[in-house]
């Protein structure tokens, strides 16, 4: 290394840590306990829960939920059965949502210290739950020192941390002090330059101090198509596959049982095969969503038939996050207009079907939410208690006005709510391991409305089948002949849904077709366990 190289970089290290420091020297608290000790690739057998922290407890009387809130709240998770948590931004921001980082090594003092944000960790580890943290990584916020600095001087260490132009470009393009400046999202979100050296060793410092000086399990990585713009295309360019590449050999590095979850918006299996394997551990399987929501809306198959299908074409090992709704995104019972069938079947298709479930906060209770984006991250509702129980005082937005029938109070020990749904589907898929990572077989019944699968490997065989629609059916039949089943059943389990159903009958070497029930109730949800 050249004299003139080495101290260019020296001189980037100290700016980096006067620009950016880590917190204020606080009394240190106890180590970040060690997370559980799962075997390579935890996440595949994981019930991830996600939660903005500003509305899920307030504990300080502020209005604004916080780290010790979720910490108070984690016996109400383990009992969910949830054993990971991806929690959105954590980071001090001038905006609500957080998306729009100052600076990536403290947390919002409005939710918290870094003290009680490890408290909340080493209390999530000891109950064997890990984890993960939104990782804002497309670009920072406008006030982050490095684009004030940058902004305010051409000459800046910092100003090839952003894209600059003399005159704006087509799109994305923003006035700043001294030329425009490049923001997909909006003039609030500079976009970082992927391709200067060092924002990507700025990132990995960052990376590290999460994964080993704090101990968080991983991340989420927010807008991760858009990184590296290219020859014009904003989005999913061959720049932005070759950097994720290296930064997986590096977070792997600092962190081996380290897990990454990419947004890319929109994607189906064929997108998230583009990034999976060697650039982030797994990408949202938007599609799968999709076919989750249209399926039980519409009332037929072809939704979730033609994702799978898709699925086992450019994923057939299912290494994808699946979710019903996220934070960008109507809320599950809003999109149902409170139709409480169609929420449990929709949760009941996800918790039955490969890849790795996230659950959007209160989701489990059917909390209700249209957009804008404030009203569909509206407070958790605890009980009937003035402000949902969320609160002593005002929250920083009102909770749902139907807070006072609809909270985890009323709902739990009730059989007959969605809470116990969730957590019933949840421990059925635990206690069946071949209902997290078998492959999945799409079956025939010969009605639109109403989906099958044979979920099978080494462990057990188990049918999964969900009547979509509010009418009862009795038309319908199953061919067991090409499902790759044992020559023989000697029996079938209901392990799910009501009744005791019949065993498949063989005749003349093969399976007649099959009705396990003589008909199926509206919005039936089965799960049979197949004995040979």
């Amino acid at each position: 290394m050249s004299k003139r190289i080495f101290c260019v970089l020296l001189l980037f290290a100290v700016l980096s840590a006067c620009a950016s420091p880590p917190p204020a020297v606080v009394p240190t608290p106890p180590a970040p306990a060690a997370p559980p000790a799962d075997p390579v690739d935890w996440w595949r057998t994981a019930v991830f829960y996600e939660i903005f922290v500003r509305s899920f407890y307030d504990t300080d009387g502020d209005g604004i939920g916080d780290f010790n809130g979720i910490a108070q709240k984690l016996d109400y998770l383990e009992a969910l059965g949830v054993n990971a948590i991806w929690l959105m931004p954590i980071h001090p921001s001038p905006s609500y949502h957080g998306y729009d980082v100052t600076d990536y090594y403290a947390v919002n003092p409005e939710y918290g210290t870094m003290n009680d944000f490890k408290n909340l960790l080493n209390e999530a580890h000891r109950r064997d739950i890990r984890i993960i943290i939104d990782f804002v990584i497309n670009h920072t916020s406008s006030r982050h020192p490095w684009f004030v600095d940058a902004n305010a001087n051409p000459d800046s260490p910092y100003r090839d941390f952003y894209l600059w132009a003399e005159e704006p470009g087509a799109g994305n393009w923003h006035k700043g002090e001294n030329g425009y400046y490049y923001g997909y999202f909006w003039e609030g979100m500079p976009d970082l330059n992927y391709t200067n050296p060092a924002v990507t060793e700025a990132m990995l410092a960052i990376s590290e101090f999460w994964l080993n000086e704090i101990g968080v399990d991983g991340f989420r990585v927010d807008a991760v198509k858009h990184l590296i713009e290219e020859g014009g295309k904003v989005e999913n360019t061959p720049a932005t596959h070759t950097w994720l590449k290296d930064f997986y050999k590096a977070y792997k590095a600092q962190a081996p049982q380290a897990y990454t979850v990419g947004e890319v918006f929109g994607a189906g299996a064929s997108v998230v095969n583009m990034y999976s394997g060697d650039e982030l551990d797994q990408i949202f399987n938007f599609e799968m969503s999709s076919g989750f929501m249209n399926s039980v809306n519409g009332g037929a198959n072809s939704g979730i038939v033609s994702a799978i299908k898709f699925a086992r074409m450019d994923m057939p090992d299912f290494d994808y996050a699946i979710f019903l709704a996220n934070h960008d995104q109507n809320r599950v019972m809003s999109v149902f207009n409170g139709d409480m069938n169609k929420a449990k079947l929709a949760s009941f298709l996800m918790l039955t079907s490969p890849g790795t479930p996230y659950i959007y906060y209160g989701e489990e209770i059917g909390m209700q939410g249209k957009k804008p984006d404030e009203d569909i991250r509206l407070p958790m509702q605890w009980n009937d208690a003035e402000f949902a129980g969320f609160s002593t005082a005002a929250p920083w937005r009102a909770p749902h006005s139907d807070y006072t029938q609809v909270n985890v109070e009323a709902q739990t020990g009730d059989p007959a709510s969605l809470l116990e749904h969730y957590r019933t589907l949840i421990r059925l898929r635990k206690d069946h391991p071949t209902l997290q990572t078998a492959d999945i077989l799409l079956l025939d019944a010969g009605n639109s409305g109403i989906f099958v699968t044979l979920r099978m490997d080494a462990d057990g065989a188990y049918l999964v089948l969900a009547n979509l629609t509010g009418e009862p059916i009795g038309e319908y039949a199953l061919d067991l002949n090409e499902a790759g089943l044992a020559e023989s059943i000697v029996s079938v389990e209901t392990l799910f849904g009501e009744g005791q159903a019949r065993g498949p009958e063989r005749s003349g070497g093969t399976f007649q077709p099959y009705k396990p029930f003589e008909s199926l109730n509206p919005y039936a949800m089965v799960v049979l366990k197949i004995n040979p």
